[in-house]
């Protein structure tokens, strides 16, 4: 795992370091890293690199980046508009223009190779100046002409807290100095970033068990479920699906096929009795449970009792809100032991039909909860916009009142327990489909059927569904591939992830 800082978090980490090493000595390392790094590039390139540089501390690793290319005699010089400058920028500006360097207050008009974007840093949020937009838009205007663009920490324009920002650098690659910024993996920060790269500048000795983590591939195939020769049905967990509607069939029918993809055991689909006639021959593996008679669910303890032989449940997709569903939750809650993913409608219902003090306070079941962010706003009575803008505050403050794990989606995903949380970055655009998130949830309760708890299965699980979106593109596009070609997939992912055939 990566360690993913928010600015207040790498404000500390600076301060840390700065018992031992100065300010100025800092930037030095920061400017020698980059200026590493733009070396490599221009191995294979050749023509002028323009640093251009703001005013404070990120404008100084530029002017350190600067000098050290002009001392090793390569064509570059330095775009800056600012007037006013941090102490450690005026000395680092000096330097650079005592070797004779120049600066320019607008981009060159002869062919630039590398821009080297240091204009704003972590410490922007809010929104961009006038003069500085004006910078924005060259360096873009720059790249689609065919300038290769590295960001130093963040892109400009995108706020190291949230990956929030209307106007940003579109970078081929950000060099995130020390340690990765939380803003780089999240909302416009991915689109923002380009390939992500850390540089090493010694900042060690200070670690924080409250940094969000970015799971990777040897973290997920550590969760894999152990698989053995001598096993059978029964050793692999029995998980039942509560989705679909007239409405909304196909929702329950991707969390049902899911589950089977993951690996369980038994799958049953719970549905209403004129449903299941369509069902049964969609999916033969599929064991089914008639809820009642018509189309829409309808509550019973009956049913209630038979959910709760299960290992795992997923329940909400495609259900339509509604008073019964909020009833069958609140049930579960009183007598289910197992483990409980509430998606969509499940989430909705209570949204609408109770508050979340009314039944998370008095589970018994492992809960995991995997709303969007719209869903999220609904339960929490918080705006998008502030849920947005301060994530980890609210995050925090859910999990100091509930006792579940949370499965924030978005572009990318952020899962919490206790008083950890990740971030989960894999898949593609392809997922922006209805759908995508019932696959998810099948996934993760055959995943917890198996014996994970509600935790490892949501990591496992949203990292599975993002490779297996990522090689369906492959084949298929972005633009093309559904979430039935994700389930398609969802091998092909577990062998990615355990190494058992090369997909990546």
């Amino acid at each position: 795992m990566k360690n993913l800082l928010t600015n207040e978090q790498m404000r500390k980490v600076d301060a840390f370091a700065m018992q031992k090493v100065s300010s100025l000595e800092l930037m030095e390392h920061a400017g020698k890293a980059v200026f590493k790094r733009i070396q490599e590039l221009l191995k294979d390139r050749s023509g002028k690199v323009v640093c251009v540089c703001g005013g404070g501390n990120n404008g100084g690793d530029g002017f350190v980046t600067a000098r050290l290319l002009l001392s090793n005699r390569y064509d570059v010089c330095v775009l800056c508009r600012a007037e006013k400058f941090s102490k450690e920028a005026i000395v680092n500006r000096g330097k650079y223009l005592s070797l004779g360097g120049e600066i320019f207050s607008d981009m060159p008009k002869d062919r630039v190779t590398i821009i080297v974007d240091c204009l704003l840093g972590t410490g922007f949020f809010g929104e961009v100046r006038a003069e500085t937009s004006a910078l924005i838009k060259l360096i873009n205007a720059k790249k689609e002409a065919g300038s290769y663009v590295v960001s130093v920490d963040i892109p400009s324009g995108i706020c190291g807290d949230n990956g929030l920002g209307e106007l940003f650098v579109f970078a081929d690659e950000t060099l995130c100095v020390g340690e990765e910024k939380l803003g780089v993996w999240l909302l416009n920060g991915l689109d923002g970033a380009g390939e992500v790269r850390t540089l090493d500048i010694g900042l060690k000795g200070f670690e924080n068990e409250n940094y969000v983590r970015l799971i990777e591939k040897q973290d997920v195939k550590k969760l894999l479920p152990v698989r053995r020769r001598n096993s059978h049905k029964g050793s692999y967990g029995k998980v039942a699906i509560l989705g679909g509607s007239e409405q909304y069939f196909g929702a329950g029918y991707l969390s049902c096929l899911s589950a089977l993809n993951s690996g369980v055991g038994y799958t049953a689909w719970f549905l209403p009795k004129e449903l299941i006639k369509t069902a049964f021959l969609k999916i033969p593996e599929a064991l089914f449970v008639s809820t009642n008679d018509g189309y829409r669910y309808e509550f019973s303890e009956e049913i209630c009792q038979k959910l709760c032989e299960y290992d795992a449940i997923a329940l909400g997709m495609g259900l339509g809100v509604s008073e019964a569903i909020y009833k069958t939750i609140l049930y579960l809650f009183k007598h289910y032991n197992g483990k409980l993913l509430l998606d969509a409608d499940g989430l909705n219902s209570l949204a609408k039909f109770g508050k979340a003090d009314d039944f998370l306070k008095i589970k018994e079941c492992d809960v995991v909860i995997t709303p969007h962010m719209k869903e999220f706003s609904r339960l929490t009575k918080i705006d998008i916009s502030d849920l947005q803008s301060e994530p980890l505050r609210y995050i925090n403050e859910w999990m100091k009142k509930y006792a579940t794990t949370l499965l924030l989606k978005g572009a990318s995903t952020l899962i919490a327990s206790g008083q950890k949380i990740v971030l989960t970055a894999r898949g593609c655009s392809a997922q922006a489909k209805g759908g995508s998130g019932d696959v998810l949830a099948g996934l993760i309760a055959g995943l917890c059927a198996q014996g994970k708890n509600s935790f490892e299965a949501a990591v496992l699980g949203s990292y599975m569904v993002g490779v297996s979106a990522e090689i369906c593109a492959k084949n298929k596009s972005e633009y093309s591939a559904l979430p039935t070609d994700f389930i398609a997939c969802i091998g092909a992912a577990f062998c990615s992830i355990s190494d058992t055939r090369k997909f990546e």
